[in-house]
């Protein structure tokens, strides 16, 4: 079988059995050709390739200086082919697991405070409108935003809303996650109230999309970010603002507040436990301050003169 049709039969497995979400599967197809490519006349089969091509590839990624989550992305691609290959192809030694691949490096996510967010709710509604926009396009920013905050939903999870996934009076948005996986998510009052004045206003199609853009198309994540960063001209927070900024700011403010890590773990659609978990640090590391800033011998004053 050639190495077109070994890929291709890959993804198609991906994308049927893993249920590989259609984003990944570019990416996957991606790296498989540019491994190819980088190999050249050298790539006979991905049967015949070796640990030290796949160490060499590794090698002139760290020294262009890619980021080691970015070199693990391109090796999850091979990893999981590699995977299918053991399975369903009869390929005997996986030449990926004597590749050691450099550690990802977790930093802590970046959130809005809780005056922040606050102040970025009410901008869609304060802010003056352009003449040329539909009279709903504020009260569909408002709608947006206040749904990002109350679910923590991705942003490829919101552009993907029909208008039916929230019907009127429901207290839970189905949201269709990674993986093609369906979820059920609470949404708070303001949100609800947000999305149903948006609703009347423009007029939606029940069968069609929930976020409609100017045109009356289904919003993109680049229409979405373009929107953020518009009212971010309008504000005052010190960074840039983002869809996933918004995700980390709900489950630092549910961890906050005192809400079970496994049940944000689900709000979010984690699918372990481990990637929810490094929100936990975030409340740690503000907890921690607190207890210096607060405590009168967390801190030795005479600690500067050693």
């Amino acid at each position: 079988m050639s190495p077109e049709a070994i890929a291709e039969r890959f993804l198609a497995y991906m994308e049927v059995e893993k249920t590989a979400s259609a984003h990944t599967l570019a990416a996957y197809r991606r790296t498989l050709q540019q491994f190819r490519e980088w190999m050249g006349p050298r790539f006979v089969s991905w049967h015949d390739c070796s640990s030290e091509s796949f160490r060499g590839w590794l090698y002139e990624a760290m020294q262009q200086q890619l980021k080691p989550a970015s070199i693990r992305l391109r090796f999850a691609a091979l990893r999981s082919l590699y995977t299918y290959l053991m399975r369903r192809e009869g390929l005997a030694v996986n030449p990926l697991a004597e590749v050691t691949l450099p550690k990802a490096r977790h930093s802590l996510p970046v959130h809005l405070s809780l005056r922040q967010m606050e102040d970025l709710l009410s901008l869609p509604l304060r802010t003056p409108v352009d003449k040329k926009s539909p009279d709903w396009l504020p009260y569909r920013d408002a709608a947006i935003l206040e749904l990002f905050y109350s679910c923590g939903i991705r942003l490829s999870e919101l552009v993907g809303l029909n208008a039916d996934a929230l019907q009127p009076g429901e207290d839970c948005v189905r949201v269709l996650g990674k993986g093609r996986k369906e979820r059920l998510v609470p949404v708070g009052d303001y949100a609800r109230e947000a999305v149903q004045n948006y609703r009347l206003r423009a007029g939606l199609d029940p069968q069609g999309p929930l976020f409609l853009s100017r045109l009356r198309r289904r919003m993109t994540g680049r229409s979405v970010q373009l929107m953020l960063d518009k009212y971010l001209r309008c504000s005052d927070l010190p960074f840039h603002i983002s869809p996933h900024k918004l995700r980390h700011t709900f489950a630092t403010h549910m961890l906050d507040a005192g809400a079970d890590l496994r049940a944000v773990q689900e709000l979010l659609g984690h699918a372990s436990l481990s990637t929810t978990q490094i929100y936990t640090h975030v409340t740690k590391t503000r907890m921690k301050q607190a207890y210096l800033d607060a405590h009168p011998r967390a801190l030795d004053d005479d600690e500067d003169e050693f």
